[in-house]
């Protein structure tokens, strides 16, 4: 899976996650440490990468845009290292990888995992 790590997600976890046999780069390698979230959803989006992030915001974004991409994973456990972080998302992989191939929405907390598939709202002519 490919993976772009949003700030305050541990940098070190790029490291675990590719000896997971991943591809992940933190918003600060790609020089969009200050960027505007709805700038990262799109590089995510532009480069086929899951965002993986602390923030409630992108899962706003992709709801209010009515999105189909890219996948977001938001982590709502503070304080993870990064090899902690990188099992974490591993384990989303695992479970609902194909999921996150087609766009997701997903949340991970202690204890649980919930998911819903893009996009967020319902389109016109939708039941």
């Amino acid at each position: 899976m490919r993976f772009l790590l949003d700030q305050g997600l541990p940098r070190s976890t790029v490291k675990w996650l590719t000896e997971k046999g991943h591809d992940a780069l933190h918003v600060a390698e790609a020089g969009l440490s200050c960027a505007d979230d709805s700038v990262i959803l799109d590089r995510g989006r532009q480069d086929d990468r899951v965002v993986a992030t602390l923030d409630a915001d992108f899962h706003a974004l992709l709801a209010l845009s009515n999105a189909r991409s890219p996948s977001v994973i938001r982590i709502r456990i503070e304080g993870l290292k990064g090899h902690q972080l990188a099992a974490i998302l591993d384990e989303v992989v695992t479970a609902i990888g194909t999921d996150l191939d087609s766009g997701a929405a997903v949340s991970v907390q202690r204890g649980g995992l919930r998911w819903r598939r893009l996009p967020l709202l319902a389109r016109e002519g939708d039941g």
